[in-house]
């Protein structure tokens, strides 16, 4: 599935950082507990909320869609 892709490839990213995901959660002013769902493909996030996340990581929006 598509979320679950996606929540890895974020958590791979965000490792990556050295972050946290309560660090980085604060750092993109998004609510933990929202973010560990995402992470864990359980949430079909809006495309508003990939973007704020992508430019968390320094990545494009492509980049985290690259392989799936």
């Amino acid at each position: 599935m598509i979320t679950v892709l996606l929540g890895q490839k974020i958590k791979e990213l965000r490792i990556k950082t050295g972050d946290s995901q309560e660090k980085f959660a604060l750092k993109i002013n998004m609510d933990r507990t929202y973010y560990a769902s995402v992470e864990s493909g359980k949430r079909n996030i809006s495309i508003i909320n990939i973007k704020k996340i992508a430019d968390g990581l320094g990545v494009s929006l492509s980049d985290l869609f690259v392989g799936m």
